[in-house]
């Protein structure tokens, strides 16, 4: 018994100190309203951005390690993809300050 109450002494401290206190951000991050984007996947040489005010557009396409691809900025909605070979990408949209990330499929 005297065992038990030993080892439950001992692993009290380890239980309090496993147990801090984790904040985590909550902050929202502002998105970007009415976005779309089409077709995905995409098999021609153009994409289609979309959002609800349409203003000026930052792209950015980035491949399966992270690297940047392609930068374009678009005053339209429609985006050149002709340079990208077929795989999956990650589209960053980026206007007014707010951004969207999406997943893009290049047949």
């Amino acid at each position: 018994m005297k065992i038990i109450y030993f080892l439950f002494i001992m692993a009290l401290p380890i239980f309090t100190f496993g147990q801090e206190l984790v904040s985590v951000n909550t902050e929202q991050k502002q998105e970007l309203k009415g976005f779309k984007m089409y077709p995905n996947p995409a098999y021609g040489d153009e994409v289609y951005v979309t959002t609800a005010s349409n203003g000026a557009k930052e792209i950015k396409i980035y491949d399966v390690f992270g690297e940047v691809v392609l930068t374009d900025k678009i005053s339209t909605n429609t985006l050149n993809i002709s340079r990208l070979v077929p795989g999956v990408y990650v589209l960053q949209v980026t206007e007014q300050e707010k951004t969207m990330t999406r997943k893009l499929v290049v047949k």
